[in-house]
């Protein structure tokens, strides 16, 4: 990690600094992608047969995972693995459960009601990753919400392994959530199929999920077409920032940030702390941990793009911390309460020592889809409410009318919009 004293810096070498690695969305991505998203278009499942062929080297017969493949993946995998999910789903639906939204109804001025009503997105996209490594625990984190929700169709996509099967454990994690439509695919094929639908593959409204630059820039032109879906949350690169005081240990901070680190090698990860002894000992400890880790080729090129930065005080790191906006935020500080409420730009917080930014990504309840590369200062990480849509509805008696009517015309002439006060005052006049 590049060892750095903020004070001494220029505003502009700070800024420097804090910038993250470069996203791959060059033109030649974006044009790669938007061929494959015209193939599937064009050609539905052929496409995708072919295109699992060509760019993951995988032959695909049937694209849908049968109900038999669901009792195979339970059958594979440990007790103890199906105990971890069914854990980890309980207490990820106990958090969302409680952010589950109540309708309204409100009497702005008499005889004139305004409501709120919920309904839940009809049909739902969820893309789970499985490049390296499967990830069971992304389709918890949009399977739960997405069912506490009640969407009524949801499909999810993950790429097939090399014999062609989905990952055991996305599999049995899909079924705990309730989703029985599952697809063997991946990339921005995947997040294409589910845009613009195929023979097999419904048609969604919304996609869901982390992916590589592939995948983002697949959901960014699908949201941008008014043929394709909408989109959850603009993501890059995971990444975590951990401020800490001479009071943490610098095993768990050096531990925390290798976590992040060995996600891949565009990941980032930043020490922000006021303790030279402190920030000495976790570079000597991040070497120590990285030796024994099984991905430590991936984390020493994610280390390269990394930071540890010796601040002034603990105020000047919460500063540099809102600044960067980082998608995890690790305060192993003495008091981390007292300065939460200075925190503003955060995909999630975790606290003290006890609380690894581990729990987040698989069972504490937060949701580990999260705003990155800077997002954060004005995206929220994803919750029950994503996937839910609300309307509003007015109804109005004679007096109401009467009341606001007026108000409506006046405003109406103001803008010179004649047919909106006409609606108005003909109700009115029939009044009269």
């Amino acid at each position: 990690m590049k060892r750095t004293i903020w004070q001494n810096l220029t505003p502009l070498e700070q800024e420097a600094l804090l910038r993250r690695p470069a996203l791959a969305a060059d033109d030649r991505l974006r044009r790669e992608v938007a061929d494959i998203l015209s193939q599937v278009r064009s050609d539905g499942d052929a496409a995708l047969i072919r295109l699992a062929r060509q760019l993951d080297d995988v032959e695909v017969s049937d694209l849908l995972v049968s109900a038999g493949e669901f009792g195979e993946a339970e059958s594979s995998l440990r007790p103890s693995d199906r105990a971890a999910i069914r854990a980890a789903a309980a207490n990820i639906s106990a958090f969302h459960r409680a952010q589950l939204p109540e309708p309204l109804s409100v009497e702005t001025t008499p005889g004139v009601t305004c409501e709120r009503l919920i309904r839940p997105i009809a049909s739902v996209g969820l893309y789970v990753p499985a490049g390296s490594a499967p990830l069971p625990s992304t389709a918890l984190m949009l399977g739960v919400p997405a069912s506490l929700a009640g969407c009524p169709t949801r499909v999810l996509c993950s790429p097939p392994r090399s014999d062609g099967r989905v990952d055991p454990a996305v599999l049995y994690a899909a079924g705990v959530c309730g989703i029985s439509t599952v697809v063997r695919a991946g990339g921005a094929q995947a997040i294409a199929a589910m845009a613009y639908g195929t023979e097999t593959v419904p048609r969604v409204d919304k996609l869901f999920g982390p992916g590589n630059a592939w995948v983002t820039e697949a959901k960014e032109q699908a949201a941008a077409d008014p043929r394709g879906a909408a989109r959850d949350l603009p993501a890059g690169p995971s990444e975590v920032l951990v401020i800490a005081d001479e009071m943490a240990e610098p095993a768990f901070v050096a531990a925390d940030l290798l976590s992040q680190a060995e996600h891949g090698i565009d990941s980032q990860v930043i020490l922000l702390t006021p303790g030279e002894r402190l920030l000495d000992k976790v570079l000597a400890e991040i070497e120590t941990q990285t030796q024994k880790l099984s991905r430590r080729e991936i984390v020493r090129q994610s280390l390269a793009n990394s930071r540890a930065i010796l601040v002034r005080d603990l105020a000047t790191a919460v500063e540099v911390s809102n600044r960067y906006a980082p998608e995890h935020l690790i305060l192993q500080i003495e008091h981390p309460r007292r300065v939460l409420d200075q925190v503003v730009a955060a995909g999630s917080v975790f606290l003290g020592p006890w609380a690894p930014e581990t729990v987040g990504d698989y069972c504490s309840g937060t949701n580990h889809v999260l705003p990155t590369y800077g997002f954060a200062r004005a995206y929220s990480g994803l919750g029950v409410t994503d996937f839910l849509r609300t309307m509003t509805v007015q109804s109005l008696t004679e007096d109401g009318l009467r009341t606001v009517g007026p108000i409506a015309e006046q405003l109406a002439a103001l803008e010179g919009l004649d047919a909106h006060g006409q609606a108005v005052r003909k109700r009115l006049e029939a009044l009269a």
